[in-house]
């Protein structure tokens, strides 16, 4: 197995303590909002397997089939699938959704066809991969996940007692429930910014005033003031994980991140479409193509299992499970078939013959064989091969 070193992303939004907490570093006083572990290309885990350091990607690239094994190339290709997160956030991120599958492979491949450069501000895929993903709680964990019925978030607008917000609280009223939702999202993305703006400060200090369920608005409303995402979240059911905790989003699910520490687990994409609550592009019409406008209830995952919990969710090009190693307790095997990432976050246990601490993690390859002991957390990341 590879010890890996892993790098940290200053997103603005992320919070300046978090992840020097859990690390035992000192804060720089920059925010620090995720530290990747995998192989991608914007930020690959390093090792050293004794010739001076490399990436994870190029050990990889050298011999796929020794390090991720021939079922998972077979099913996955030449390639990590999955990426592995620590995620800080300190203020709200963007108001987003991910693509399928389908979607993200006609959407890159379109975009290829006009020449619009990679990292051009308003290229919307920046791969043909889809990104699914999973969030755990490490700390209480807020986030916006899925549309809440209609009716439901025309009693919340209601409440704020804005007659600008009348309209759209009409439209909320219209059936069926996915047209009304659509009408509604196309209209608040679609509106005179100005008048929006003058909207959604009405709303905000309304939000301020009331308090209570307005709470989470009101601060998304505080770190972008004017945004018609503040609108747009109302329509989103509010989520508050508890550590060990965790939240599953699929395709098409509008979600945002508000504020807390947790463990991130994705397929290898970075396609991200935004509906509000940033200052970067809006792809409104592309947008309105991806998003799944039905009313959903989050469903909170909790692991299950006997030593390894797992969190079960629809997607084979990754797998989350979590190890809670009890003082005295015998080691424990960990499955070895696929490759995996183990990270601790807790104590101080030991893989193999390493020892990590909260924030470590390492690499083990395919068919290598390992056990868990000591006391601690540790997470485990594979596929599903």
């Amino acid at each position: 197995m590879d010890r890996l070193t892993n790098t940290v992303r200053p997103y603005a939004w992320g919070s300046t303590t978090a992840i020097p907490e859990l690390l035992g570093t000192e804060p720089t006083g920059e925010p620090q909002a995720e530290m990747w572990m995998g192989a991608h290309p914007g930020a690959p885990s390093r090792l050293d397997r004794g010739a001076g350091e490399t990436t994870l990607a190029e050990v990889i690239a050298a011999d796929p089939e020794r390090e991720l094994g021939a079922a998972a190339v077979a099913k996955f290709g030449p390639r990590l699938p999955f990426l592995l997160k620590i995620l800080a956030a300190g203020a709200p991120l963007s108001l987003q959704v991910h693509p399928n599958l389908a979607q993200a492979q006609d959407g890159y491949a379109a975009e290829e066809q006009r020449g619009v450069p990679i990292d051009a501000p308003h290229r919307n895929y920046k791969d043909a991969n889809h990104k699914p993903e999973l969030i755990c709680a490490l700390t209480p964990f807020d986030g916006l996940c899925g549309f809440r019925p209609p009716l439901e978030a025309a009693e919340l607008l209601s409440g704020l007692e804005v007659d600008s917000l009348k309209p759209y609280v009409d439209l909320l009223h219209a059936h069926p429930e996915e047209a009304a939702l659509r009408e509604m999202l196309t209209a608040v993305l679609t509106a005179d910014r100005e008048e929006m703006a003058e909207t959604v400060a009405e709303a905000t200090a309304a939000a301020t005033r009331l308090g209570g369920a307005y709470t989470p608005y009101a601060t998304l409303a505080h770190h972008y003031p004017g945004d018609p995402g503040v609108i747009a979240a109302m329509l989103l059911n509010h989520v508050q994980l508890q550590p060990g905790e965790a939240m599953f989003l699929g395709a098409g699910i509008p979600h945002a991140y508000l504020d807390g520490l947790g463990v991130e687990l994705m397929a290898n994409s970075d396609n991200v479409l935004r509906c509000g609550l940033t200052p970067k592009h809006v792809d409104v019409p592309e947008l309105l193509n991806i998003v799944h406008f039905e009313p959903s209830e989050p469903a909170v995952l909790r692991p299950e299992g006997n030593g390894e919990e797992v969190y079960d969710t629809p997607v084979d090009e990754f797998r989350l499970s979590r190890f809670d190693l009890a003082p005295a307790g015998a080691p424990v095997a960990v499955p070895s078939a696929t490759p995996q990432i183990l990270l601790c976050t807790a104590g101080a246990p030991r893989i193999g013959e390493l020892t990590l601490a909260p924030g470590q993690s390492v690499f083990v390859p395919a068919g290598e064989k390992t056990e868990l002991s000591g006391i601690g957390t540790v997470f485990r990341a594979t596929v599903v091969a």
